[in-house]
Formats: C-alpha cells, structure tokens, sequence
C-alpha cells in the first residue's frame, strides 16, 4: 500500500502538487489556512486536517510548501506545529524556498524527534507544478534521498541530490539569481525590440530559435504576447527570492552585482503595486521607463 502523504500549503504551486500525488495513488492529508484549496482537494480524495501538528501525527511522509522562512519555522516548531504532532522515523521534505540556513535550524531541532528531514525546493513555476515537471534540488542524507524519490518523481522530472541538508536551499537561490536576470534581460531586449517598431511575437520566435532561447522565454512568451502578467510566480515571492540570495551572498562574501540591481527594480514594481503580477512583468516598468504608457 502506498504511504500517506502530508502536505502543508497547498497555494499556487502546493494544489497541483497535491493533486499529482493523488493521481500517483497516494493518499493525501492536506492543511492550509485557507479553506478554500482544501475543500478543493477534499473533493478530489484528500482528507483535511486542521494544524500541522494533526497531519503529522497521521503520515509517514510530510512536504510543506510555504512561503517564506518564518511560515516553514513555524508550521515546523512553532504550536501545534509539526514538532508537536510528529512521531520518530517521519520523513519531511520541505519544498519552501526559504533560507539554506533556517532549513538547517528546523532540521536539527527536529532531529531529537526522530524526524529526518530534506530540503527540496523546486524550479518550474506553477506549469511545472500542474505538469508534474518540476525540478527539484535536494539536501540531506541519501538515505532519506532514496526513500522520498518516488514521492519526488510523481512531481519532477529532474530530481538532484546536491549534498547535506541546505545544499537544495542554495541551488535553488542560485536558480533563482539566473530566473530572475533572465526575465529582466528579456523585459529589456523586447523593449527596445517594441521601441524599434517590431512585431512582439515574431521576435519572440525569433530569439527563441538563437542562443537567446531560454526556459524563461519559453514558458513566458503566452504573458509577452498578450501584455498581460497573470502570476505563475509572483513578483513578491522572487523579491523575497532576491534578499535571500543576497543575504546568503552576503555571508559567504560573493559580491551579486546584477542581481543588486535586479532587485532594486523588483522593489520598484512592488512600490508600484504590482508586486502580485508574474515576474515576467518587469517588463512592465522597462516599458514605463522608456516612455511607454504604464500599467493600472
């Protein structure tokens, strides 16, 4: 029989997560604070639970995807959290991007508990989610690598073991320095390409057969295209990405220069108001900046 599964927040990437487990054949107990996505999964087989600490009473196996390292500190050890509910042996995959270093706080101190724990966040967006494609990078022991890949394959198609427990954290932020440049140069080239009186679309097509092609250019041509930003991954949550990465750089001495900027120019859009569009729309505010009319 397939081994219950706990999953905790269950937004835009963590609902499609859960119903890829579901059709892998694993039976699911789903907690979030928002009732709505959770009635949703109930409807589609999982059982609900009403804290972290009920969910990890009940499952061999506990994924959490949450945004930030404070909601992951406290689902994991906070009241009624999992440190409360979880009995020895219990595997937890944290799938949160959040701070290598907090990841490595939360894992000690659930150790005393018998609680193994990986950290694996995930790159891909929300079509990866839905698409069961992510790619995830893993920290921790290979053992414990080993009994959470089959979980890790009913969700990703590239699944890496890259060290110990943290080692995820930074490919992940490392990941995330990439996407996030990426999306800013992209906002630039289509800029002027738009200044230069081009046709979006085929310039689009264009750089996508080139050394430019990209995953990013790929899965966001739909939002260039159309001019409109409807979050696959929201500005806030790489903003929160940005000063992770920054403080991680920061502590291991590793000047980020353009990503210093980048993240100026993610502040600014959130200053604008915009920080739930998709990150792609940074473009919006490049345009902004070069005269085009900006975005309600």
């Amino acid at each position: 029989m397939a081994q219950l599964i706990g999953l905790i927040g269950v937004g835009i990437m963590g609902r499609p997560m859960a119903k890829n487990l579901l059709k892998a054949g694993y039976p699911l107990v789903v907690h979030d604070r928002n009732r709505g996505p959770v009635q949703e999964l109930v409807g589609a087989g999982a059982r609900a639970a009403a804290s972290p600490r009920e969910v990890a009473g009940q499952v061999e196996i506990l994924i959490t995807m949450l945004p930030n390292s404070p909601d992951v500190e406290l689902v994991a050890l906070g009241k009624d959290g999992i440190i409360e509910g979880a009995r020895p042996g219990l595997l937890y995959l944290d799938m949160s991007t959040i701070s290598p270093l907090v990841s490595q706080t939360v894992g000690a101190a659930l150790a005393p508990k018998g609680v193994r724990m990986l950290d694996a966040p995930v790159s891909g967006g929300e079509k990866g989610a839905i698409d069961a494609a992510l790619s995830i990078m893993v920290g921790g022991d290979k053992a414990d690598f080993e009994a959470a890949l089959p979980v890790f394959q009913a969700l990703g198609r590239t699944i890496t073991l890259l060290g110990p427990l943290g080692a995820g954290g930074f490919t992940k932020l490392a990941n995330q320095i990439i996407v996030a440049v990426n999306l800013t140069a992209l906002g630039e080239a289509l800029t002027l390409a738009r200044k230069a009186g081009l046709d979006r679309e085929l310039t689009l097509k264009a750089l996508g057969g080139g050394l430019a092609g990209s995953k990013c250019l790929e899965q966001k041509t739909p939002n260039y295209v159309s001019g409109t930003y409807t979050p696959g991954f929201k500005v806030d949550l790489h903003f929160k990405d940005l000063g992770l990465i920054m403080e991680a750089s920061r502590a291991l001495g590793v000047p980020l220069p353009c990503t210093a900027v980048v993240q100026e120019l993610f502040n600014a859009l959130r200053v604008k108001g915009r920080g739930g569009l998709d990150h792609s729309g940074v473009i919006t505010l490049l345009e902004e900046l070069a005269g085009f009319p900006g975005q309600a």
